[in-house]
C-alpha cells in the first residue's frame, strides 16, 4: 500500500466534501491535470482508502426522524456467540452503525426509526432476539450538535 502524499489528501478532502466534483474543477484547484488525477483516484480505490461514494440522506426529510444510541452486553464472550451476535445484527435494517466497545457494555448501535412506537417494536421484537444480549440501555437523542462524514486527515 503507497503512503499518502499532500495531493492524495488533497485529493480525499476534496471527495470527502463532495463525490461528484468534476475533474476539470479538481484538476483546477490542485493545478495537476485531469489524468493524474483519475489515476491517482483509481489507486486509491484500489488500495482501499475509498471505500465508497454515497449520498447521504436527511433522515427527518425520509421520516426517520429518531436517532438511539443503544448499548448491549453479551452473556457469553467466546468467538462463537460474539460472531452470531455480529451476523444477526448486520442483518437488521434499523441499525445504522455497530461499534465493539470497552468498558461497562460490548457493543454500540446506532439505530434510527420514525417515532418511540417504531423503537418500542424494534427492541421488543428484534433486539430483544438477538442471541446472547443479556443488558440493553438506550439513550435518545434529543438534538444533533456535530455530525461531519469527512475525516481531517493528518499528513
Amino acid at each position: 500500500m503507497t503512503k499518502l502524499d499532500k495531493t492524495d489528501i488533497d485529493i480525499l478532502s476534496a471527495l470527502q466534501n463532495d463525490a461528484k466534483i468534476n475533474m476539470k474543477e479538481l484538476s483546477d484547484r490542485l493545478h495537476i491535470s485531469k489524468t493524474p488525477i483519475y489515476e491517482r483516484i483509481k489507486r486509491l480505490e484500489n488500495e482501499g482508502y475509498i471505500k465508497g461514494y454515497v449520498a447521504l440522506v436527511d433522515n427527518k426529510k425520509v421520516g426517520l426522524p429518531l436517532i438511539v444510541f443503544c448499548n448491549v452486553s453479551l452473556a457469553v464472550h467466546d468467538d462463537e456467540h460474539i460472531q452470531r451476535f455480529q451476523k444477526e445484527i448486520k442483518d437488521i435494517d434499523e441499525i445504522m452503525e455497530c461499534y465493539s466497545t470497552g468498558g461497562v457494555y460490548d457493543f454500540l448501535l446506532k439505530v434510527v426509526l420514525r417515532d418511540l412506537d417504531d423503537y418500542n417494536r424494534f427492541a421488543f421484537e428484534k433486539l430483544t432476539k438477538v442471541y446472547g444480549i443479556v443488558k440493553m440501555q438506550s439513550s435518545f437523542v434529543l438534538g444533533e450538535i456535530k455530525h461531519i462524514t469527512s475525516l481531517s486527515i493528518p499528513f
